[in-house]
This record gives structure tokens, sequence and C-alpha cells, in this order.
């Protein structure tokens, strides 16, 4: 695309012009991807996202999973425990808790936490800091960076295990379970860190890995991609663990994209030239990966170098820069993974330890995840189920369009089918080439030899890193607190949020018992405007956040949610069209121009958006 059409589309898009793109406009994508954190743990405080202020959270035997049971072995003073605020005591904490491990990140733990989908063992099958959050007083430029753009509040860990089985996900697609696509000679199932050549059991944990990764599937088709990474890469170059990258020879096409030394310094020099390839891949150095103990603060530096390097190159207008994170690093979270139906095969399996049964290895618990471009510019929350294959997906789509077949066979049929592809997070007829104002970062410390040492720092300034646990002193009302505000939606409609459905100025209301339209408010903040969906099956019951479930337009069922309440096909049209909402009888819900609710045979959409406040 020449500087002149991207100048007119620029100008069509500042002037109001409908502008009829497609993911066909994309010329790079950067998939750059960081170590060890929860959603929760950093973002379950924003705004207008599944965070601590979800009204579908799961409750079991009457107790919301927010109380984490607690028993003597923890503390006497109290039976459970609360998300709460690392920083809660203030004074130096701020500090010392950049550089603090809360739990850990193995496949036992992590399971243990998941306690058979009740997810309340956080506390007893991790650790208690394992419940512990961070806001944006700590995380100023992550949430700068997730809301100038477009932040995934349901992308969750492939595996509910470490680094290496999710990273290989993530380049590959698989970890070869029983029943995936590769066969048990080509690494057997991979759901833990080993590196040492051999395997651990009977097709457990083999290294090297020898099916095929996606990089293949793309200098294969002709397509230009490159790895980008320094000698300190903290072992995060997944394509290092396959054994056709290990053995390619030198000035081989696998082993100068895959397995060189070339540096970020390099990406920014192409970025800055405008000679990205199409994909870039990025691994980060250990001291930045914000993998605890090390910084929140100094990851945050290489994430904003890396937004910077992208929104400044003269190649922003089609690039896409996709964020994530590769699992939860013992942190917590609060929502119970969305998986397959036990039995389904290549994701569930007998555990190899002998410890939890019949069990599915993933997907697992939700992650940070957020998506820099011009077609996801804005405050927005992306809702769909997604995991690292929905990167894969999202690249095999959009070099579809490009007239490439990458398309990987390694995926299991569940993921495949299962997982999103991401596209919905774009809005390709309305892209906004404006830059968001971030926060100044501090450049992260080095030491005399001019290594990155904020964490060593850290850990030798404050001896205890981890805040005393607020056993007994909690209350929901402090505990599960959320900032105010709104983001638009985008993707396929989840549970997890309050949302307002607005339509030619109008949004839908509960007027006394029955559902009608009033005039919608700019910060979409009227309680009576505010409904929350219950899912059943592929539909969707449309509660009032005041109580009562909708019947349509005219009266309302009183007493919440009922089983035989009416249900709504909630769809995205996709592109900034706005979202459909079909009931049962094939009609559309629709809100008139001078705002009269009513049903119509033409799918209408409305603009939705998920809102945090308190009243």
């Amino acid at each position: 695309m020449s500087p002149l059409t991207r100048t007119l589309m620029a100008a069509l898009a500042a002037a109001g012009t409908a502008y009829a793109g497609s993911i066909a406009d994309i010329e790079h994508v950067v998939l750059f991807m960081q170590e060890n954190r929860a959603f929760d743990h950093y973002f379950g405080t924003m705004a207008g996202v599944r965070g601590f202020s979800d009204p579908n959270v799961q409750v079991n035997n009457g107790t919301p999973v927010w109380y984490q049971p607690i028993n003597s072995t923890l503390s006497n003073v109290t039976d459970s425990l609360l998300p709460f605020y690392l920083n809660y005591l203030g004074g130096s904490w701020e500090q010392a808790t950049q550089c603090m491990e809360a739990g850990n990140n193995g496949w036992d733990t992590n399971h243990d936490a998941l306690n058979g989908d009740l997810n309340n063992h956080w506390a007893l099958g991790n650790t208690p800091w394992s419940w512990g959050y961070l806001t944006r007083k700590e995380l100023p430029n992550h949430f700068a960076i997730a809301e100038g753009w477009t932040v995934g509040d349901m992308y969750q860990e492939s595996v509910i295990a470490s680094t290496n089985p999710n990273r290989v996900t993530w380049v590959s697609g698989s970890i070869n379970a029983p029943g995936s696509p590769q066969s048990a000679d080509q690494g057997g199932m991979t759901i833990d860190n080993n590196e040492t050549p051999g395997c651990e059991g009977t097709d457990l944990n083999c290294y090297p890995l020898k099916w095929t990764t996606t990089p293949e599937h793309y200098q294969n088709a002709g397509v230009s991609w490159q790895l980008y990474q320094d000698t300190d890469n903290f072992d995060d170059n997944p394509l290092a663990w396959f054994q056709q990258f290990q053995d390619a020879a030198n000035g081989s096409e696998l082993q100068k994209r895959g397995m060189s030394y070339i540096g970020l310094e390099q990406f920014y020099q192409d970025a800055a030239a405008g000679t990205l390839p199409q994909v870039s891949i990025i691994v980060g150095p250990s001291e930045l990966s914000e993998h605890p103990p090390y910084q929140p603060r100094d990851g945050a530096w290489l994430q904003q170098r890396l937004v910077d390097a992208v929104t400044q190159s003269p190649v922003y207008n089609t690039t896409a820069l996709i964020i994530s994170y590769d699992e939860t690093g013992g942190w917590g979270d609060h929502v119970v993974p969305y998986h397959s139906p036990s039995g389904t095969t290549g994701e569930w399996i007998e555990d190899p330890y002998g410890e939890f049964g019949y069990i599915y290895t993933g997907p697992g618990f939700r992650l940070p995840f957020y998506i820099i471009s011009p077609w996801t510019r804005g405050s927005n929350v992306y809702v769909e189920h997604v995991d690292h294959n929905s990167q894969i997906k999202f690249v095999e789509e959009w070099l579809a369009s490009k007239g490439y077949n990458v398309t990987t066979d390694q995926m299991t049929a569940w993921r495949r089918a299962n997982m999103a592809d991401l596209t919905k997070a774009f809005d390709f007829d309305h892209p906004d080439y404006s830059i968001p104002s971030m926060p100044n970062i501090s450049y992260p410390s080095l030491d005399s030899t001019g290594l990155w040492n904020g964490y060593a720092v850290c850990e030798a300034t404050y001896n205890v890193t981890r805040p005393p646990v607020p056993y007994g002193e909690q209350k929901a009302s402090t505990s599960l607190v959320s900032e105010q505000g709104f983001k638009a939606v985008r993707g396929q409609m989840t549970e997890g949020r309050y949302l307002t459905f607005e339509m030619n100025d109008y949004a839908l209301t509960k007027t006394d018992s029955r559902l009608t339209s009033t005039k919608a408010t700019p910060k979409h903040n009227s309680k009576s405007q505010r409904f929350v969906l219950h899912q059943n099956g592929k539909r969707f019951a449309i509660v009032s956040a005041e109580g009562g479930v909708v019947t349509g337009p005219g009266a309302m069922e009183s007493g919440g949610y009922s089983s035989d309440a009416p249900t709504f096909t909630v769809h995205d049209i996709g592109n900034g069209k706005g979202y459909s909402l079909q009931a049962s009888n094939g009609q559309y819900l629709t809100i008139g121009l001078h705002g009269q609710v009513s049903y119509s045979h033409t799918a209408a959409g409305f603009s939705v958006f998920s809102v945090t406040y308190d009243n």
C-alpha cells in the first residue's frame, strides 16, 4: 500500500467516510510474548473488562470463587481469603513487590488450584500470594497500551502448565497429547520445561520435539519471517526445542530466521526503516520478561519500546502488534477455564503423574492480552474465547487473504473449531491512525557492565518482598475494587460483564416492569440501561442489572434469571457494524429512530459497551 493510499485512507476515516477494508490491508504482523502473569493479577481492577466486578462469577455451594478457602496451616483467624492489593500497606511495599514471587507455575500446583473446575484452591494448592493483584499505579504503561487499543479479557493459556508447553503451542499449535495429530515418537506429550535429551516417562516430556512448527509453514509458502532475539533470551525461543531447528545448518533459512541472535535492536532498525518481514516474532531478555522476580515496570519499558517502534514506523498503518503472555506464573485468576467436553480427542488425558485422574490439558487460566494496530485503536474489549492457537489461526487467515496457504495440520480439531481467530478484534472498515499518549517510563536499571539488573537491585534493597497476607482483615467492598468506566465490546459474546445495548442514540432500558429505551448517556452509566448476559447453550438470557429477565418489548419477568426465559443469539456483525440480538422467534430486536423498541425481520446492529460502575 503506497503512502498516498494510506494518506487517503486516513483522510476518509477522519471525515467519517466509510472505507471498505479487510484483513488483507495488513502487511506485517508482530508477535511478542511475555512471561508469567495472570489477567486478574494485572487487570482485575480495570474498567469495562471481566475483572473484579464480574456479575457471572462462579459460585460453589453458595460461595463465590472470590473467597478462597483457608485452613489452619495458613491462618486460624479466617476461613477464606479474598483477592488483595499487594501494596495495601503502602510505603516501600510498592517497590518491594516489583520483584516478589507468588506461586508455582507447574502442572501439579495449577491443577491443584483448579481443583476440578471449582477453581478454589489458589491459597491451599498454590500460595496465598497467588491471590494478590496490582493496579494502574504499578502498571501505568500496561494499562495505557491495553486501553489505547484493544484488550482481550478471555485470552487463556493453552496448557495448565509452565512456559515450555505454552510456547511450544504458540509456534506449533500442539503439545502432542495422546490423540493429537502428531505421533508419539515426535516428542511425546509436553507438559513441563524438560530440556534434557530423552523422555521423562513413556512418551512424556521427550526432548527434542520433532513435529512441524508454524514458521516452517511460512518458510515453505514463501512468507518472509524473522525471530528477533538477543543472546540473553531467557531460553524463551521455542523453536530451539525442535530438532529441525537444532540441526539446521549455519546459513540455512531455518537457522538464520529462527536460531540466530540478530538482536532486538535489529527489530527497532527494521521497524524504523519500514523493512519488517511479514511475520516478526519477538523474544525478549530475561530481566525484562516480567517473569517473577523480574519486575513488571522493566517489562513495561520493553513493551513501550516495542509499541513505539511499531507506531513510529512508516509501515504502522499496515501493521498489527499482538502482545501476550505464556502462562500465569502461579498468579491466580477467578474465571474457570473454558475447555472441551470430557473425552475430547487430544484434549483430555489421564494425569501421567497419577494425581488428578482424567483431566483436560487446557485451555487454562486467563492472561493479559492486547492488540496494537490502526484497526484496534480505541478503548475496546475483545471478549471471545481465545488462546495461543488463536494467534496461529489469525496469521493463517491473514496470509490466506494474501494468497498464501500456511494452515497447519498440527492443531487438535477442538482447538481449531473452538478457539477464535482474533479477526473480530479488528474493525477493518474504520482504521484509526492516531497514536494515544503514553505515560513516561524510566529506563531500566543497568549494572556497571551495561546489563539489566533492576530485579537484583530490588532484591538487594528489600529483604522481604512478599507482604503479609491480610488474613481476617478483608471486606469485599475494599478488596474487590474496580475502576469506573466503559469499553466498546468486540467479538462473539461471552459472559462476565455489565453491558449497555445502544442504537440510534437510545439504549435498551428497564422502565418499571417493561423493556423500553431511553436516551443513551455519554458515559453509559445509567443503571436502568445496564444488563447481564446468562448463557444457555449458544443463546443468552438478558437480565437487568436492577433485576428481571427481558421477555421482549413490553413486560419483564421479576425475580431474575429463570431457565424458561426467552433467549437471544447475540452476533458480532463485525467491522463496526455492531451486534444483532435475534430472539427465539427468529426476529431481531431493534430500537427505532424515535426510540421505539420492537422486533424486525432484518438484523440491526447495536453498539455494545462493557461498563463498570458501583451504582
